[in-house]
């Protein structure tokens, strides 16, 4: 079993912070975006944002030719598809007609997803029954959080079909960790640049054939956006890589019991959203889980502390 270090603790703590408040950000930006374009657009500038960024490092794009060249890009594809782009759009589309909710129930369900993928395909990612019971319980603690409305019909016509639509999603984003696991080696920020390039070559022209561009986007749609494209798409594309790459994709798939107690957070503080009376059940829940799925590590991180 791999030997878990504090710093990816930290940093799946900081991407449940920006992930958990880019919900709040979604909602002051739609008020003037669509959801497909607005998906383009923060992949977009990501993008803009990383390319910059590698070349200012004198990085630069993974490389075209030599040892692994294409398979680096091949993986890089896989990413910006599973990762990114068919999610996005595949959540763009049925959380405009499922209730409130069922998509972030299908997001815990990611780190299930991954057991057996990983079990399959990641050398050193075993399959055991103490994982699999922590993950079924942080996947309950969310259930528990996000309450049974998550699971009301709308009614609306397709309902059936947008709901398989984020069970979907959720399968993308599991294969495409195990892709960004997998990838060969080559430096991060580098891989992060091409994945969020190919991604925004692959939706921005979709979004804009199918939304257009957006009429009247005032300033606060503006920040919101900016604040997506950077953080939680430009700056967490690195930080997953690194976590994916080093810790492993069950470990990295603990990050998906984070988002939804941070969402509601934010919602409360910052929008006057109610806070759920089962939030504290909830977050208790997920707490136990992650105990149990990553006991070993935990041990080893807190008696390194201890002989420090």
């Amino acid at each position: 079993m791999q030997d878990i270090a504090p710093v990816n603790w930290l940093r799946i703590g900081f991407l449940g912070v920006v992930w958990g408040a880019s919900f709040m950000f979604m909602t002051l930006a739609l008020g003037s975006v669509g959801p497909l374009l607005l998906a383009a657009m923060r992949i977009a500038l990501g993008a803009v944002f990383l390319v910059g960024l590698a070349h200012a490092m004198g990085i630069g794009l993974p490389p075209r030719r030599g040892p692994d060249a294409g398979r680096i890009w091949l993986f890089a594809l896989a990413m910006a598809l599973f990762s990114n782009a068919v999610p996005f759009t595949l959540l763009g589309w049925g959380q405009q007609v499922v209730a409130s909710g069922f998509a972030g129930v299908c997001m815990s369900a990611v780190p299930l997803l991954i057991l057996p993928l990983a079990h399959i395909f990641v050398p050193g990612e075993h399959l055991t029954w103490r994982r699999l019971a922590g993950f079924v319980l942080g996947t309950g603690g969310v259930v528990v959080l996000i309450g049974p409305g998550a699971f009301a019909s709308t009614g609306k016509d397709l309902e059936l079909l947008a709901k398989l639509a984020c069970v979907a999603a959720a399968g993308c984003y599991a294969t495409g960790t195990i892709f960004t696991r997998l990838c060969p080696d080559v430096d991060r920020v580098s891989l992060s640049a091409a994945v969020l390039l190919l991604a925004s070559m692959i939706l921005l022209p979709v979004a804009l054939i199918v939304e257009g561009l957006p009429e009247d986007l005032d300033m606060i749609g503006v920040i919101a956006v900016v604040y997506l494209g950077i953080l939680p798409t430009g700056v967490a594309q690195i930080v997953l890589v690194q976590v994916n790459r080093e810790a492993g994709p069950s470990f990295f798939g603990l990050v998906n019991y984070m988002v939804p107690v941070w969402s509601v957070i934010f919602g409360a503080l910052i929008l006057s959203e109610p806070v759920p009376p089962s939030l504290l059940s909830g977050l208790a829940l997920i707490l136990f889980g992650v105990a149990i799925s990553q006991a070993a590590a935990l041990r080893r991180l807190f008696g390194r502390r201890a002989t420090g």
